[in-house]
């Protein structure tokens, strides 16, 4: 996303000037890319030459897409050396990572910008609209349910994501946008994290609970009718950047969500405390049939809800045609299928958008939509990286301390699913108030 923004609608204000990588395979793969736009090749480095990099190329922005894991190292030693850094989320995976980076941030006089795309997304930014303008009055607490299908859900299980160690589970890898989301629409600071979890659908033991027999220890070695099936060949994305690749540095991305060595949790429910009083219910399921989230926020005036149906379901040995090389997904719509009928059980594909006041009837809202991914949420998040941010009475590029408040609440959930404890974020040593002087987001 950000290298084909480099070299189409943001050509005019940036340029890739290296790439750092495992694999130069995946670096060939992106050369070719550059010569599609006219461009040379990029000098290479290894993750082990990341200081002589910043030597040599001098850059202005690092922009950190590695594993999760690694994520703080990067970080911090290009904010140490002044460079400013777009860093995917989650900004880290544990407490010291997060202390590392938050240390950093404070001391340097470079800019860290966390890219939370959910946020630009016009369904998602209508809901903080009308709860800072007072539709509901002051927020008293919000559910908050998360739905990923066998497809996209089941492909956490495939990759490096399955590895507690490299991504931190599903509640800080994916349920980072969540948190922040919440955050962000309630203006509120976590405060205290309870949390349950386990893993119940994918993995070696659930499998053989519900007598799946054996399995082939790679999804491209599943059967034609195996609906857990990833076949790369098929798709040249995957193919190039992944199948190909194998032999450059190991990394395997097909591995099947039924095998062992899963770390991860499929089924997780929190429970938040915020400063201002506010409670929120989250809960997060990776094997769902369709594809969505339901939130309710309840106020002192109302209750504002929201339902998206991102994908209303899923084709069996799909699986190949429905993932990006990040897991993303695209949308399976039933062209038949127009309204939600609640007698046929039919589930219509879009965001339904619902705001009740007291003594009043609920009303649904529009959702105004935009062009691309996330309802042209991607294309915003772009122009505000690349370009600056203008007046936005939103606030919807995220400060570090943003991301620190987002995967925080993941960290001490999962502290709190393996001691059985609630967890005062007080007591983990970060801190969760911006700093005074913390300037307005410009840009990285």
């Amino acid at each position: 996303m950000f290298v084909r923004s480099m070299l189409t609608t943001h050509a005019e204000v940036a340029e890739p000037v290296a790439w750092c990588d495992t694999n130069d395979v995946r670096m060939d793969l992106y050369d070719e890319l550059l010569a599609e736009h006219g461009r040379a090749p990029l000098p290479r480095y290894t993750p082990d030459d990341f200081s002589r990099m910043l030597d040599e190329q001098d850059p202005d922005v690092v922009v950190v897409t590695s594993p999760d894991s690694t994520h703080a190292r990067y970080v911090v030693e290009a904010l140490d050396r002044g460079v400013d850094v777009v860093c995917e989320k989650p900004m880290t995976i544990d407490v010291d990572g997060l202390r590392a980076i938050t240390e950093a941030a404070r001391r340097s006089t470079a800019e860290l910008v966390v890219t939370f795309n959910y946020r630009y997304s016009p369904r998602n930014s209508e809901v903080r609209r009308l709860v800072s303008e007072g539709a509901i009055g002051d927020v008293t607490s919000v559910t908050f349910e998360w739905l990923l299908d066998t497809v996209h859900g089941a492909d956490y299980f495939r990759r490096w994501h399955r590895e507690k160690a490299s991504s931190g589970g599903l509640l800080v890898h994916k349920s980072t946008h969540h948190l922040d989301l919440v955050n962000w629409w309630i203006d509120d600071v976590p405060e205290v994290v309870s949390a349950l979890g386990r893993l119940a659908f994918y993995g070696e033991d659930s499998a053989a609970a519900r007598g799946l027999g054996p399995r082939p220890a790679l999804g491209r070695d599943g059967a034609a009718d195996d609906p857990f099936a990833l076949d790369m060949a098929a798709d040249e994305t995957l193919r190039r950047l992944y199948l190909e690749a194998e032999e450059a540095d190991g990394y395997v991305r097909d591995r099947d969500v039924f095998g062992p060595g899963i770390t991860i949790e499929d089924n997780l429910a929190v429970l938040v405390g915020y400063r201002g009083g506010p409670v929120l219910t989250y809960s997060l399921n990776a094997h769902s049939p369709w594809e969505g989230y339901r939130v309710g926020i309840n106020g002192t005036r109302g209750r504002l809800e929201l339902e998206v149906v991102e994908r209303t379901h899923v084709h069996p040995g799909s699986a190949g045609k429905m993932l990006g090389p990040d897991g993303k997904k695209a949308p399976v719509v039933d062209p038949s299928v127009t309204h939600v009928d609640a007698a046929g059980g039919a589930r219509a594909f879009g965001s339904r958008l619902v705001l009740q006041q007291h003594w009043d009837e609920a009303r649904e809202l529009p959702i105004p939509e935009g062009v691309g991914a996330h309802g042209g949420g991607d294309a915003m998040l772009l122009d505000d990286v690349f370009l600056g941010v203008g007046d936005d009475p939103l606030g919807r590029q995220a400060h570090y301390v943003d991301g620190v408040r987002s995967v925080i609440v993941g960290i001490a959930a999962n502290e709190s699913i393996r001691t059985g404890e609630t967890v005062r974020l007080s007591t983990l040593g970060i801190e969760l108030d911006a700093p005074a002087d913390l300037p307005a987001p410009t840009r990285a």
